[in-house]
């Protein structure tokens, strides 16, 4: 079997090419044709020798997942669905603005962690994805969007692991992809603008900053044990301290001074004054300033769907909360829903399909067009 170099970073591109009997320097020339310029034909490499493009054509290929549909939103949100095998299938999300494009990537079809205000982890967990799957849709989008706005510039300057599944729970394959992100030769992001979510996997948390960096966003959802317990099953194995100190150790590493929280508000669960109290009391820690946390949080509207039991905070009562977050010197923002016309937004992506006539029939829901009708 041949080798998908979509799964290298370039450190394993080196050492495959290595075993070719070619220096690094081929592999630096192979992974920018193939990150920079988006190319899968081997002969399109003008500047690798003949012989080496000849052994590629026998030991390597160049193969992205393949897109079943795509949604596109009133809001210019893009979200496609991609196969990735066994009647599985994972969903990923671009999200233009002024300053920036952003894309939302999977990292595992469904996932294990069960949120209760999250339609993806209802509907369980199937697999992890390899390095080449998520980096794949990354490559998948850059280049399909290049060809869309007739540029050569990159389109994609923000990458956030906030797709299906939990990435921390996907760590082995999940490293290579994001250095391959980095990576001057391949996508140049800066480690500011490439986010890993989670839900609080508090080892890997330790390991991610060791390895390989990022911004941090912590899915915390409750500012106590008993409520988090309800929420986010995970806090049952890392309880609320125990994540709090590897948020602290975190910021040794992180590229920016502040962990990101994202809180999910929920109408009469988590949204009222005296939560948002226990919040500013578990960050700013009155009784232990020396375990203070530089902190950001990010309030989401909760994306109701018919299993969760659970209802959207009102608007008066997220601003409400906001203002005592502020107030206390906490820098807080109310996430804008995009593209929750085509259920892109956070919390609803579930792209786990068993058979084909399920992609049929939430095609005709979200009245998608199919790839053979779009022209890229």
């Amino acid at each position: 079997m041949t080798a998908n170099l979509l799964d290298f970073d370039l450190d394993g591109l080196a050492v495959f090419c290595e075993q070719l009997g070619e220096k690094r320097f081929r592999a630096t020339q192979l992974f920018r044709w193939i990150h920079q310029k988006g190319a899968q034909d081997f002969d399109a490499m003008s500047d690798l020798a003949k012989s080496l493009r000849e052994k590629l054509k026998t030991s390597a290929h160049i193969a992205p997942l393949k897109p079943l549909s795509r949604h596109d939103s009133a809001d210019g949100t893009v979200k496609w669905l991609f196969d990735v095998g066994a009647g599985d299938a994972v969903e990923t999300v671009f999200i233009p603005s002024e300053e920036r494009g952003t894309l939302c990537i999977s990292s595992q079809a469904g996932c294990a962690v069960g949120c209760r205000f999250c339609s993806t982890g209802h509907q369980g967990f199937s697999r992890n994805l390899s390095s080449g799957e998520i980096l794949s849709q990354l490559w998948f989008a850059e280049h399909t969007l290049r060809r869309e706005f007739n540029t050569q510039e990159r389109v994609i300057s923000n990458v956030v692991m906030m797709g299906m599944g939990e990435p921390l729970q996907n760590y082995s394959a999940l490293v290579p992809a994001l250095r391959a992100m980095l990576d001057d030769h391949g996508y140049g992001l800066s480690r500011r603008r490439v986010t890993v979510s989670t839900s609080g996997v508090v080892p890997m948390i330790d390991r991610l900053g060791e390895d390989c960096p990022v911004a941090l966003a912590v899915s915390l959802h409750a500012p106590n044990d008993a409520l988090r317990d309800q929420l986010v099953p995970l806090n049952k194995k890392y309880p609320i301290a125990e994540l709090m100190d590897a948020c602290r150790r975190y910021l040794a590493h992180a590229p920016r001074d502040f962990i990101t929280f994202e809180y999910c508000m929920l109408d009469g669960v988590n949204d009222q004054a005296e939560h948002a109290q226990a919040l500013i009391d578990l960050v700013h820690s009155p009784r232990d300033p020396s375990k203070r946390i530089h902190a950001k949080f990010n309030l989401i509207p909760f994306n109701p769907f018919p299993e969760s039991g659970l209802t959207r905070s009102n608007a008066e009562t997220v601003h409400a909360f906001a203002d005592a977050l502020s107030k206390a010197g906490i820098v807080t923002t109310v996430r804008k829903t995009r593209g929750d016309d085509i259920d892109a937004a956070c919390g609803q992506l579930a792209g786990d399909v068993k058979d084909r006539t399920q992609v049929q029939s939430r095609m005709a829901k979200h009245k998608v067009i199919p790839l053979t009708q779009v022209s890229v």
